[in-house]
């Protein structure tokens, strides 16, 4: 194992790093060891960069939050356009397919994770999926908004829903990953009665 490479984005490169251990092990193999010896550096790397793992943790979920958050805008712009049941399926299934059901995971398993997390953004839930269902929210406001969802139509309900939903769906990473139709088909059932219109814009 080298002892002196030099990272040009160390933070990247670690984080990068974590999510392929956290994809091919879960949340009880992401160990710090683990992490630099996939992003292939010396031990101390890590922990010259960050306090502890728990901090390294924290930063790596508000980094995929910033992420989530940074495609917002581009969601809410395509707002009255295409297929607003097929636009959500694809939200949740670029949400659920990453890593974020393994993040989620890791989350609920670490509680000193979850402390660090609510220090840095105080709020009910758990953070990413809540971030999630933020984001869905304010797309379907906006569609809602535009008249394509009734105006009675709650979507401070209708988003956490959907995106508990996309998690039970997508939870198994050691299975088949649900098929475009079913993830759909939820989202089509979650919507049904509050979609004024589907219909390409």
């Amino acid at each position: 194992m080298p002892t002196g490479i030099h990272l040009r984005d160390v933070r990247a490169q670690l984080f990068d790093a974590a999510e392929r251990v956290l994809l091919r092990e879960g949340p009880s193999g992401l160990t710090s060891r683990a992490v630099t010896a996939e992003a292939d550096c010396a031990k101390g790397v890590l922990h010259r960069h960050f306090e502890d793992f728990d901090a390294f943790l924290a930063a790596l979920v508000l980094d995929r939050i910033h992420r989530l958050e940074a495609r917002a805008g581009d969601l809410n712009a395509g707002a009255g356009t295409g297929d607003l049941v097929e636009t959500v399926a694809e939200v949740l299934t670029e949400v659920f397919s990453s890593v974020a059901v393994s993040i989620v995971a890791l989350i609920t398993f670490r509680d000193e994770l979850r402390h660090r997390l609510r220090a840095a953004r105080p709020g009910p839930g758990i953070p990413l999926a809540t971030d999630a269902a933020n984001v869905l929210a304010d797309y379907l406001a906006a569609e809602r908004n535009l008249g394509r969802l009734a105006p009675d139509a709650d979507v401070q309900t209708l988003a956490p829903t959907l995106i508990g939903a996309g998690h039970l769906l997508f939870a198994d990473r050691t299975g088949e990953p649900p098929s475009e139709e079913a993830v759909r088909q939820m989202a089509a059932t979650v919507l049904a009665g509050v979609v004024v219109s589907v219909d390409p814009g």
